[in-house]
């Protein structure tokens, strides 16, 4: 019986990264793997019998006193606490292979010292860009950039890449400045696993080596009971809402073509898009924050779902679930959102944050017929059977522990 090691910076469900991290787990101990976690406390963890090895919490954005930021500051580079954790942990137990998903500010890249001190193989999946970006999203203020291309990475300090602090951005950039004079991923790390070809090929471009790279998509689970329901009202946006989604784009947009869009979740930019809604009378609803039934139900209703970022996009677990639901994508032409897209098949593409593209895409979406839309959940199912089940994840996950256990 073999044995894996899960690495991750929060042990309950935060973001798609944490998802995944217990998504993967599970898969693995279905297919007779033992598990272990390895994560920091925090008070939202869901109760796990490896928790004493977990590493004091870090909150970066909490307020404290001088001396307490110096010591978080210098944790987030480097943190010794957490690899004696990780070190105490393995004294514990027999580990076979370590699969790491987001640890950057909070266990950091010590505990991969520790893991390659002893001989343990890590293979790491690249949820973002921050193992390239120090801001992990290769945007500033709004707008693409790869300043820090070519180990450039002062430029996120000159251009307060970071919360728009330079305090907080001058931290990061000295962080990666270190993680990268060290060669501290490259070197204790064996494969990277990308969920999109997109972010395989900028991190090439970035500089890493393409043989240490793997492009393996996340994978849904299709419950049999789940019904096609072709057709519905509106369009459906569901996730954060934060600048880089391209949202403003999109309530423009819906007022431009007169297309109801609703929109379900919460962020930092809802009250400016509240605003803008009224100012320009869009027909577009807000949902607030929906999960579990709710939020199926929501996608269910709808004819299309849509993200409009304007970021590099890695592999949005949320399309590919609505996929394993037969709802076609409405999605930007940037990152990895094309991947998914077979224009007219499972969607409709537009041009990143050009208002009368994406009015025409939602024109398009609400014209289709409801035998249109059921041919259409039909291929969007099937791109999952075929390139996002578990099964097939569990394949070339397997192929690449393989390889390097």
């Amino acid at each position: 019986m073999k044995s894996l090691l899960s690495l991750n910076s929060y042990h309950y469900a935060r973001g798609g990264a944490d998802i995944v991290y217990f998504a993967h787990a599970e898969l693995f101990e279905a297919n007779g793997w033992t598990n272990t976690f390895s994560a920091m406390h925090h008070a939202d963890n869901v109760p796990c019998v490896d928790s004493p090895w977990f590493a004091e919490c870090i909150d970066y954005h909490k307020n404290g006193r001088p001396l307490e930021k110096l010591k978080h500051a210098a944790r987030i580079i480097y943190s010794l606490e957490a690899k004696k954790k990780i070190s105490g942990l393995l004294d514990s137990r027999h580990i076979d292979i370590a699969h790491v998903h987001n640890i950057y500010h909070h266990q950091s890249p010590s505990v991969l010292r520790e893991l390659k001190s002893r001989d343990i193989p890590v293979v790491m999946t690249a949820h973002d860009l921050k193992i390239a970006c120090p801001n992990k999203m290769m945007m500033t203020k709004g707008q693409i950039c790869e300043r820090c291309r070519g180990g450039r990475v002062w430029n996120a300090a000159l251009h307060c890449c970071v919360q728009d602090s330079k305090i907080v951005s001058s931290l990061v950039s000295f962080e990666s400045a270190i993680h990268k004079a060290l060669n501290l991923y490259d070197r204790n790390v064996d494969r990277i696993v990308t969920p999109s070809r997109f972010y395989r090929d900028k991190l090439i471009e970035w500089g890493w080596n393409g043989d240490k790279i793997v492009h393996i998509p996340n994978f849904v689970r299709i419950s049999p009971e789940v019904r096609q329901s072709p057709g519905g009202g509106y369009i459906l946006y569901f996730g954060r809402l934060a600048k880089e989604k391209g949202l403003t784009t999109l309530v423009r947009a819906a007022a431009q073509a007169r297309v109801p869009v609703r929109i379900a979740g919460t962020g930092p930019e809802e009250g400016i898009l509240r605003l803008l809604v009224d100012e320009l009378d869009a027909p577009v609803t807000f949902l607030g924050f929906l999960n579990g039934e709710a939020l199926w139900s929501a996608v269910d209703a709808a004819r299309a779902i849509v993200l409009p970022s304007e970021w590099y996009e890695n592999g949005p677990m949320s399309v590919i679930e609505a996929f394993g639901r037969g709802k076609p994508l409405i999605g930007s032409r940037i990152g990895g959102i094309p991947e998914l897209i077979t224009e007219g098949e499972t969607g409709w593409s537009f041009v990143p944050a050009d208002v009368s593209d994406l009015a025409e895409a939602l024109t398009t979406a609400m014209a289709a017929t409801k035998s249109e839309l059921g041919v259409m959940a039909e291929a969007t199912r099937d791109r999952v059977v075929s390139d996002f089940s578990a099964d097939m994840y569990y394949r070339r996950m397997s192929t690449v522990y393989g390889g390097i256990i």
